[in-house]
């Protein structure tokens, strides 16, 4: 199990995603990026991640930080270049690192 922090920017029309949409999205992407994600376990498994602030609607901000969770370690580099190309324009992953 890995966790990858980093930090994004939400800027543009991105300013008006809600908290809960933005976790759906940050989701969606990483599957879509095919990344070794780690699950939760029980009944409805999702992948694990946590954005540390809940951002007002309509506020744009340089300073976001989120962690995730992986099964398998793979260099970071790989991790923000997939995950960026993935990301819809005004989402910008900015900082990574990781802890074991």
């Amino acid at each position: 199990m890995y966790k990858v922090n980093f930090v994004f920017t939400k800027k543009g029309v991105m300013k008006y995603i809600s908290h809960l949409d933005l976790m759906r999205l940050f989701m969606r992407s990483s599957r879509r990026a095919g990344l070794p994600l780690k699950f939760s376990e029980g009944f409805h498994p999702h992948p694990k991640l946590s954005i540390k602030r809940a951002l007002k609607l309509g506020l744009e901000s340089d300073n976001e930080e989120a962690t995730i969770v992986l099964k398998q370690w793979m260099r970071l580099d790989d991790f923000q270049s997939r995950l960026q190309k993935e990301l819809p324009e005004g989402i910008t992953i900015k900082v990574i690192n990781a802890n074991v």
